[in-house]
């Protein structure tokens, strides 16, 4: 049985190690909220390549329609001149030919524009919704961080409070107490019985003071010098 407790003890004190060898959630969470900060960033930085690619493909896109229009232009332009003699009809059929063919490349261009537009659009709204993400889970963070920050503060303070209770034996200060007043009831008895000590030794001066007295002796002497001479000791 006692094989399998210390076991158990080993166990724990090796977990107690493992937690106290973590690292410290508030700077996990700190470090998350830069990585963040850093991928938002980043996708700021993507979504304006991306839409600056597509800004460029829609001025592809116009410029060829433009260009479109204009061949389309030439075209009539040419059929009209040969129908009014002023060019020669095989030479304008040739060169109708020759816009439609660059109207058609045109058209091609602005195909292929369009649905660049529309890809890079796409990917406009997929950055866009990305970054509101990581804007909410900055946010989120964030005020966990505060929220961790103060459950710390606060666990910290009661650790340290209950840790001073508990350092604090009340068995040894009662005692400690008891100690005292002990000690100085003693010193009470002490001081009194010096002081008792300290009377009776007067008491005892002030009486051999009495005994030792010879005040009332040398008057009685003087009384009795002073009838002799008064002749008053003599007996009738």
């Amino acid at each position: 049985m006692n094989i399998f407790k210390r076991l158990f003890k080993i166990g724990e004190a090796e977990a107690n190690s493992a937690i106290d060898k973590m690292e410290d959630p508030i700077k996990l969470t700190e470090q998350g909220i830069r990585d963040m900060k850093q991928d938002l960033e980043k996708s700021f930085e993507a979504l304006a390549q991306v839409k600056a690619l597509a800004i460029r493909a829609k001025n592809e896109q116009d410029e060829q329609q433009d260009k479109a229009e204009d061949y389309h232009n030439k075209a009539i332009l040419i059929l009209k001149k040969a129908e009014k003699k002023q060019i020669d009809s095989a030479e304008a059929d040739r060169l109708a030919k020759q816009a439609l063919l660059k109207k058609e490349e045109a058209q091609q261009r602005i195909t292929a524009s369009k649905e660049e537009v529309q890809k890079f659009n796409t990917s406009i709204a997929q950055l866009e919704n990305n970054i509101q993400g990581i804007k909410a889970n900055i946010s989120n963070w964030e005020n966990e961080l505060k929220t961790l920050k103060a459950r710390v503060k606060v666990s910290n303070a009661t650790k340290n409070l209950n840790k001073q209770m508990a350092e604090i034996d009340s068995s040894s200060t009662v005692s400690m107490l008891e100690r005292m007043k002990e000690k100085v009831a003693q010193e009470e008895a002490l001081a009194e019985a010096y002081g008792d000590i300290a009377n009776a030794s007067k008491s005892i001066d002030e009486e051999l003071e009495k005994a030792a007295d010879s005040t009332d002796a040398k008057a009685e002497n003087d009384l009795s010098k002073l009838k002799e001479q008064l002749g008053l000791n003599k007996e009738a």
